[in-house]
């Protein structure tokens, strides 16, 4: 069961954010019918290297809710970690709702991660890895990926048994970087807990794209 900090915390710092209003039918059908939208997307892919953070935001109103948990940043509402495999970029992410019934770690291509129908805005983050460190980033993502761990709708740093998207990204590359504190906290309600701003958070990452789709 979701604690009861939570949906007060989402719902207070969504306020805090500029009201966007409901997303009319016709602007996923936009997005989505509009061919240069995959060009685009084509051309962000194609930037992609392993290590990468794929950001995402979505346009329901949840992701709206999720980009209001990010204090200096609310550009993104989703993120996961880009590997190259076979050739192709594979992004790796925890990701709940009706979208992933399971509520499992996935690994999903570049181009479902990105599609314009339910996004409307893409990123990529990257951060300086040596050789040894992406190896080891490679080896926890995939261990984690295999262990099937389910979404954390508690939104809970505390445990390892369950991840949302910030919280997976984060612990991934503390442990491949063997830091335990890289990425700083956030913290209202007198809870913890890491945004994807934290992720990008310049003093250890690069926005090295940022891209919005067009209607």
């Amino acid at each position: 069961m979701r604690p009861v900090w939570i949906l007060p915390l989402i719902w207070l710092l969504a306020a805090c954010r500029p009201a966007s209003g409901p997303v009319p039918a016709h602007a996923y059908e936009a997005r989505s019918g509009n061919p240069a939208n995959y060009r685009a997307m084509d051309s962000v892919i194609r930037l992609l290297r392993s290590g990468d953070v794929a950001l995402r935001t979505g346009v329901d109103m949840t992701s709206i809710m999720l980009r209001g948990m990010n204090q200096r940043d609310a550009r993104f509402s989703h993120c996961g970690i880009v590997m190259i495999e076979h050739g192709y970029p594979f992004v790796y992410h925890s990701i709940g709702g009706e979208d992933n019934p399971d509520s499992k770690l996935r690994r999903d291509s570049a181009s479902v991660f990105f599609g314009p129908s339910e996004s409307e805005r893409l990123g990529i983050a990257r951060m300086p890895l040596d050789a040894a460190q992406l190896s080891r980033l490679q080896v926890v993502t995939r261990r984690y990926f295999e262990a099937g761990i389910p979404f954390d709708m508690d939104f809970d740093l505390g445990s390892d048994d369950r991840f949302y998207c910030a919280e997976f990204v984060c612990k991934s590359f503390q442990e491949a970087l063997e830091k335990r504190s890289f990425f700083a906290h956030s913290k209202t309600l007198n809870r913890e807990y890491i945004g994807i701003d934290n992720i990008t958070d310049p003093d250890h990452t690069r926005i090295i794209c940022d891209l919005r789709y067009k209607l």
